[in-house]
């Protein structure tokens, strides 16, 4: 699993680098499928299949602009622009393991306001993955991400939620960004593998699914950033596995 998710951070570097006025989301899909394929590795989300939805996912990358959340399908005509802020989120399989990373990358200078709520996004994150220890509960993740956003006056978005993760992209348990008394609240071994995403609006956190029935946006139109990291529980502390 280190080994897929140091790809996964390589690939998201990559693209950050990529990112300026003028690129298109599907110029960032290109760059990523060949590194994929130059490294021997699968695409995580290419041909992943909903059942419940009876819909396959095209692409090996998500690209959400704006107030598009997650799920936002590559495309050659969507073209960045200064003041944007994209999501790019993706995995990748190597030897039957997975890795699982996302950020959230400006495009040229943004505005203020949308400057903190990337860094209060990215900041729950580490809060979040401070707690992912031998010992802790979920609960610990979940409420360290719901109180840093909500105290800084951004939402959580409830639909969607981080997830373990090994041999398959998704796995139990569910790891959302707020406390669910619904969700169980499991007791963190060394071991186990947790993809922790807070998905954070500067405004309401409603969503709704656009007609190309993916593309997560906001109902209200606001700002979403997303960050995500790879994270393992050892008897020393968490392990991002997607960071070097």
């Amino acid at each position: 699993m280190r080994r897929s998710g140091l790809l996964v951070w390589q690939i998201l570097e990559a693209l950050r680098r990529m990112v300026a006025p003028g690129v298109t989301t599907y110029d960032l899909e290109r760059t990523a499928e060949k590194m994929m394929a130059d490294a021997g590795a699968k695409p995580a989300f290419k041909g992943y299949y909903v059942p419940a939805a009876g819909r396959v996912y095209n692409f090996v990358l998500c690209t959400s602009v704006n107030s598009e959340i997650i799920h936002g399908l590559p495309s050659t005509k969507r073209v960045l622009r200064a003041g944007d802020i994209v999501k790019i989120d993706t995995g990748v399989s190597l030897n039957g393991y997975f890795g699982d990373s996302a950020t959230t990358v400006p495009v040229g200078a943004i505005a203020p306001e949308t400057e903190r709520l990337l860094k209060v996004t990215k900041e729950s994150l580490n809060l979040a993955v401070e707690k992912v220890r031998d010992g802790n509960r979920l609960f610990d993740i979940c409420g360290t991400v719901q109180q840093h956003v909500e105290s800084n006056g951004f939402t959580v978005v409830r639909e969607f939620v981080g997830h373990g993760i090994g041999t398959k992209l998704h796995e139990d348990p569910q790891v959302p960004n707020y406390i669910d008394p619904r969700n169980g609240n499991p007791r963190l071994k060394e071991g186990m593998v947790l993809a922790i995403e807070p998905m954070v609006c500067a405004g309401q956190p409603d969503t709704r699914v656009l007609s190309d029935r993916w593309t997560a946006v906001t109902k209200d139109g606001s700002n979403a950033a997303h960050f995500e990291h790879t994270v393992a529980v050892t008897t020393n502390g968490p392990w991002i596995l997607t960071q070097p």
